[in-house]
């Protein structure tokens, strides 16, 4: 019987030992099934082994190859031709996020039609608005709110008049 691990961390992240291998390192944030199989075809690892049974070594693998994916094709990579430096990265975890942020940042700052709809809280890919996006204040919603919020009010006053 192999010896299972609880847990298992990669790349920062807590990973349950019961997990497949291709499962457990689609949790890994950045990493998509296509880049989990890719990983596990180029390491030569079994996809259905559970994670829990992966030596050090396969471990340190995995981890440098997250971190310098130049043996896989370009294609898998999430941040191909990356507008600072050039060049063909792939983010994971908080990498990801903060580089998601200063993309968003930089939008706003050159204003573009994208960062103005990110500062407005707007949908940006091209969704529409009128039946979706009611999180702030809405022209349709808020009339007919004020519509019924009148007549209940005039119907108030009526009884109240009767009642007299």
């Amino acid at each position: 019987m192999e010896n299972v691990k609880g847990i298992i961390r990669i790349a920062s992240v807590d990973i349950f030992g019961d997990k497949s291998v291709y499962n457990g390192l689609k949790k890994i944030k950045g990493v998509s099934f296509m880049f989990s199989n890719a990983i596990c075809n180029y390491l030569d690892l079994d996809r259905n082994k559970k994670i829990g049974t992966l030596t050090e070594e396969e471990v340190k693998k995995i981890e440098s190859l997250l971190q310098h994916p130049n043996e896989l094709p370009l294609w898998l990579l999430n941040r191909r031709k990356d507008p600072e430096t050039g060049k063909e990265l792939h983010l994971t975890s908080s990498a990801l996020l903060l580089s998601k942020e200063f993309d968003i940042k930089r939008l706003k700052k050159i204003k573009s039609y994208r960062g103005i709809r990110h500062a407005l809280g707007q949908p940006v890919r091209g969704q529409r608005t009128r039946s979706h996006f009611r999180t702030g204040v809405s022209v349709g919603v808020q009339r007919k709110a004020a519509k019924i919020a009148q007549a209940a009010s005039e119907a108030g006053k009526d009884k109240k008049k009767e009642r007299k």
